[in-house]
Formats: C-alpha cells, structure tokens, sequence
C-alpha cells in the first residue's frame, strides 16, 4: 500500500525542501547533531524562521494568521521536517497549535480565535496540557479537580500530574468537574487558565533519566475569567476527546521515519561494535526492521483516512500500542550491543523524553542509555498499553466491556466550596 500524493502536493513539497536548503545552517545532520546546550537556542532562533515563512500552522485558517493549506500540505511538511531532522517549532507547540489552537478553532468561540490564536503563533503565550490527576490518568473520566463559578470568574482547586513542559508554560488547559451530581463522562467543563498567578503552583517531577521534563500543577482557588470555557459549560469530555485526535494525522507520517532513523543509527552502532557478527544479534535486528515495516504500513493506513477527512478513532490505539512496546524491545537491543559501554553514561543525552533521540543524534551510550530509560514510560504515557487493549477490544472487535466502577474522586467532590 502507498498514499499517492497530487501534484499539487508534490509542488508544495519540492518548496518545503527548497525552505529547509536555504535556511538550515550548511552541512545540517540533524538537530541531534547539535550539542544539547545548542539546543534551545536553536529551536528558538527556528521557530522565529518558521513563523516568519507562515510554517507554524499550514491549515489554521488566514484569518487567525495560518497558512490556509489543508492538512495534506501539513502531513507533506511533516514528513519532510522528520527527514530533515529539523524541529516543527518550540518544545510547547505541539500543546500549543496542534492541540488546543485547534481546539479552539473547532469548538471556541470568534472572540477567543481572535484573541488566543494570534498569541500561540507568536509565542506571546506557551500552553501545557492539565489533564491527568493521580487518581485519573487513564481513568481520565475520574478526574477531581474541581471548579465554581464565583461571579464573572471561574475558581479552581485541585492537581494534575504528568504536565510536560509545564515548566516553560504561562497558560493551561485543564479539563475540571464543574456538576459533580451529573454522571461520571458529564460535568466535566473544559478551562484556559493563565498560569502566572498566586493560586498555580508548577513542582517538577525527577525522572528515571534524571531529568524534569514532567511536572505536578496545584491550582489552589486559582482564577480565570468567565468567558475562557471552550465548548459548552458541562461538554468538556467531547472536547477533550477533540484535542486528543489532532496529533495522529502527523504522528501517522512522522514515526514511522524517525524510527526508521533511529533503526539505521542502531545498525550502524552494531557494525562499529562488531556485534553484527552475532547471528542472534542479527536475528534481533531483522526482527526489528520488520516491525518498523508494519509500522510504516500501519501509519499509511491511518494517514490515508486522516488524508479522505476522516476524524481519528479508536483504531489509533493501534499504533500507540505498537510504538511504544516495539521502542522498549529496540532500546533493550542497543544496550545490549553496548555491552560495557553501557554501564557509563557518556556524551550527548536525548533533548526529550518522548519516544526515539533526535536524528543525528550520536551512537552514544548516552544517547541510547537514555533513550532505554524514557521507552519505559513509553507504555504508560498517553494511555497504558492495558488501556490501549481495552479500547481495542471493546471499540474494535466489539467485545463485552469490562465492569466499571462509577465511584472515585469525582464523586466525593463537595457540592459547595468556600
């Protein structure tokens, strides 16, 4: 199976690899060949590049400062950016833009588009996700952050966990139960909240890795104003489900290659080590190559529906699921082709925690160290693999549902809080 692109695309993406020949700094390997204290520096100076040349936001309408192109032209620039190994804006765009940018644009309201839009595009406004809670991670529904409304402002209690980059955030959006009498999927009411105030507290969390990518949110009678519901009072958990299929379309073209990256960069390792002398290391290689395959199939499935305007569905649990059990049993192999190396941590670290190093990055026991430690999170973040299964087996193949129990923190909520 291959998506056939028009040629109106295949022009459009002749022009983005003309961009990033003209405006990457000559000999670019891949901003993993940067030294990580390069980093920042970099992607600020990039973003600045991409938002000048109307490369942030392809599809967002004209009017709120997108390009107006369709999300075939995004899906190409994606593509062309993950092979290039070239960043697609700041560590807080992915929240920004692809999630509640067009949120907003499906569900806010034309005061909050002309007004939220044009500042996540400059960068006026860095945004993080407040959605998990201690007690409802997968159980998103279990949530028990609880919100009032106090004459023209909504009041807030309560914590979330897992907050990626809410470190560099000044704005969040926190999904928050405003009806705690309605049923466990209702009452939940979607809030931009400005984080630059006395009542949000931001704690990082010290991973395994050793660094603080994550971080807990305590909001303690903590404001924003009336008018930053998106939806409806009450329809929180549809729009929230809404933020959630924005990132598949590109992840469906995107993972494929940067894995595909990061499997060559680990059969080179293999050849540098000697250990492709090793038929049972061999073995385990072509094992890999053949997952990445299925992997790149299984994306050109979804990017084929997301390309004919289908919203994503429970089938992308498919390569959630896939991904991140495939990048434990990967890391596991270059460990393992280490070998003693492995046990000091040198050179260059990954610049995230999510899912493969950077392309470029450099055949490092810090590297692929790392690397190894943020694939164990890789089966919990963004829905468990249990999770994963349970949405496949139930949503998929029709299964009977697993029993549920309707009682949890958003059900002890006070009915008043003063």
């Amino acid at each position: 199976m291959e998506i056939s692109y028009p040629p109106q695309a295949q022009e459009f993406r002749r022009s983005v690899q003309e961009f990033l020949q003209s405006n990457l700094p000559s000999g670019w390997a891949g901003i993993g060949a940067l030294p990580s204290e390069d980093v920042p520096e970099f992607t600020n100076k990039w973003r600045k590049t991409l938002f000048q040349a109307n490369y942030l936001a392809l599809a967002w309408p004209k009017e709120y400062g997108g390009a107006g192109l369709s999300a075939m032209e995004q899906v190409v620039l994606a593509e062309e950016f993950a092979k290039a190994g070239a960043p697609m804006g700041g560590p807080n765009d992915t929240f920004g833009i692809q999630m509640v940018g067009n949120t907003i644009i499906r569900w806010g309201t034309e005061e909050q588009k002309r007004y939220f839009l044009p500042r996540i595009l400059s960068g006026e406004d860095l945004w993080c996700q407040g959605y998990s809670e201690p007690n409802a991670g997968s159980d998103l529904a279990n949530l028990g952050t609880r919100a009032y409304l106090d004459g023209d402002e909504w009041v807030i209690n309560g914590q979330k966990i897992w907050t990626s980059a809410g470190h560099l955030a000044n704005w969040i959006f926190v999904l928050t139960r405003t009806d705690p009498d309605a049923p466990k999927h209702k009452g939940i009411t979607f809030l931009l909240v400005p984080m630059s105030q006395p009542g949000v507290e931001v704690r990082p969390i010290r991973m395994l890795s050793g660094e603080s990518e994550f971080n807990e949110v305590f909001f303690t009678d903590a404001r924003t104003a009336a008018g930053n519901v998106v939806g409806s009072v009450g329809q929180g958990w549809s729009v929230a489900m809404t933020l959630l299929g924005y990132e598949r379309g590109e992840a469906a073209a995107t993972l494929p290659i940067r894995f595909r990256i990061e499997l060559d960069r680990l059969i080179a390792l293999a050849k540098e080590t000697g250990a492709n002398n090793d038929p049972i290391i061999c073995q385990r290689i072509a094992w890999c190559f053949s997952r990445v395959e299925v992997m790149r199939y299984l994306g050109l499935r979804t990017l084929s529906g997301f390309l004919a305007g289908q919203h994503p569905g429970p089938e992308g649990s498919i390569s959630k699921l896939y991904w991140s059990e495939y990048h434990q049993v990967v890391t596991e192999l270059a460990v393992d082709i280490l070998g003693s190396r492995a046990l000091e941590v040198t050179g260059r670290k990954p610049t995230s925690a999510f899912q493969t190093d950077d392309p470029g990055s450099p055949n490092s026991s810090g590297s692929w160290d790392t690397t190894f430690l943020n694939a164990r999170a890789g089966t919990i973040y963004a829905g468990t693999s249990q999770v994963q299964r349970n949405i496949l087996g139930e949503m998929v193949l029709g299964l009977p549902k697993e029993p549920r129990m309707d009682e949890g923190p958003w059900s002890k909520i006070p009915q008043s809080v003063n």
